[in-house]
């Protein structure tokens, strides 16, 4: 599974406008939720995910998730901060860069496979940078496309 297949540019938000940690939660939970009703549900389930275990991975990149019957299918957000948004993370740095999944248990498998995939992708330096660095949703697709290269 590539996360190119996930993540169109459509759901890529650079830069991301809210400065702390739950507006940049609500403003990609919109992006995948598309207002349709769902938005506060899995908002719900993203916020009930961090009370459990913070997903601040490290880096400057946190990987907010949740599982929630309002979707009924995986979707990924992902966006970037001009600024560094206070985040708890495993080393205490804030956070830039986001990747949000959401969706319904039935796509636990993908969920965790995705999650793999993001984690292996942002340990590179060159390859978080290149993310940083974009000035569109184009561009970041552009760059997550050329990371996902073998």
């Amino acid at each position: 599974m590539r996360l190119s297949e996930l993540l169109t540019p459509a759901r890529i938000r650079v830069p991301l406008h809210a400065t702390d940690k739950e507006g940049v939660l609500r403003e990609l939970v919109n992006v995948v939720a598309g207002g349709n009703g769902a938005s506060e549900e899995v908002l719900g389930a993203i916020l009930e995910r961090e009370k459990q275990f913070p997903t601040g991975i490290g880096y400057g990149v946190a990987v907010p998730h949740g599982k929630t019957p309002a979707l009924s299918a995986l979707v990924v957000a992902a966006g970037t901060t001009p600024a560094p948004v206070p985040y708890e993370t495993i080393d205490g740095e804030p956070v830039r860069l986001f990747f949000l999944l959401a969706g319904p248990e039935s796509a636990a498998g993908a969920h965790v496979k995705a999650l793999g995939r993001i984690s292996r992708l942002v340990r590179r330096e060159p390859v978080r940078g290149r993310l940083l660095a974009a000035r569109t949703p184009d561009e970041f697709y552009r760059a997550l496309c050329a990371a996902e290269v073998p």
